[in-house]
């Protein structure tokens, strides 16, 4: 079986507990405004453009056989939907400013990666995390990962948004040891504004992982201006302290590390104006969730 992953990262600490290996998987329905990986959401892969390397010498644009890339003062541009992929330029840059981002993996060869770590992880009570992107779109992938590793004694977390069919989810959930559930937005049609899709899923697919007695961890992204209103932190407090009071609710500051990927693949960044939250903006979600007998905590 083959999934395409686009990054696999060992010694990570922030994707759960202990020391763990964060498999990052392509494709994902959002198209949240503030994604730091916005490289993701196209299922296939794709070429990258790193205009930091990039010398500005036109021998992409030279071997290119369909044609498709461009050059001005600006850098080079890629007509990506007639691009088919075929790496020619990739292979031709010797600066290496085009990358293929996305690569086809088998359980297997992604397994083999995992376990070379596995003595950190039973010092530390680490694992393996797959995020993305969505696993949901990949959810057969994900499912025979997790398995393979769970006979081995491996630690799982599944990193999610919870866009997805029930049975996806099931799948999954099947060999999850722990899951991360972002929860942005508890008004549907503000959802679809800000991340493309309405959070119909979203919401049902939370109180399916509640249903099943999964340990949980729900993650809420702050973003000025667009969800860190009164009315929305008290709808998302209100909503996890009616399914499952003991589910700990991570606060995740706005930031804009992945700002510059956007460039990457021809994308523009809309929220180049929008502020970090302050200490105390932060404080006060934190306080509002913790008025509904929630345990939170501020990610840094």
């Amino acid at each position: 079986m083959e999934g395409i992953v686009f990054n696999i990262q060992r010694y990570s600490i922030d994707d759960g507990p202990g020391v763990r290996t964060t498999v990052f998987l392509k494709g994902c329905p959002l198209t949240c405004l503030w994604c730091s990986n916005p490289e993701s959401w196209n299922p296939l892969p794709e070429v990258t453009w790193r205009y930091t390397s990039c010398k500005k010498c036109g021998t992409c644009v030279e071997t290119c056989p369909l044609g498709l890339i461009t050059l001005d003062e600006d850098g080079i541009h890629i007509d990506r939907k007639s691009c088919d992929r075929c790496g020619k330029c990739v292979e031709a840059c010797v600066q290496g400013a085009l990358r293929m981002s996305g690569t086809k993996m088998t359980v297997e060869e992604v397994y083999n990666i995992v376990k070379r770590d596995i003595d950190y992880y039973k010092l530390s009570g680490g694992g393996i995390t797959c995020s993305g992107g969505e696993i949901l779109m990949q959810a057969d992938f994900v499912a025979e990962l997790f398995k393979r590793c769970r006979k081995n004694d491996i630690h799982t977390c599944a990193d999610t948004s919870g866009f997805g069919s029930k049975q996806e989810m099931e799948k999954i959930l099947a060999y999850t040891d722990l899951v991360y559930y972002d929860l942005k937005h508890m008004d549907a049609e503000e959802h679809k504004r800000f991340c493309g899709q309405s959070n119909d899923l979203i919401l049902s697919n939370l109180a399916l992982v509640v249903e099943k007695r999964i340990p949980m961890v729900l993650r809420v992204p702050l973003i000025p201006g667009y969800n860190d209103s009164e009315k929305n932190i008290k709808a998302i407090a209100k909503t996890v302290a009616e399914l499952a009071k003991d589910t700990p609710v991570n606060i995740l500051p706005y930031h804009r590390y992945g700002e510059n990927k956007y460039r990457m693949i021809d994308m523009k960044y809309h929220l180049k104006d929008v502020k970090y939250p302050t200490e105390k903006e932060l404080d006060k979600a934190k306080q509002i969730i913790e008025s509904f007998g929630l345990k939170c905590e501020i990610s840094k």
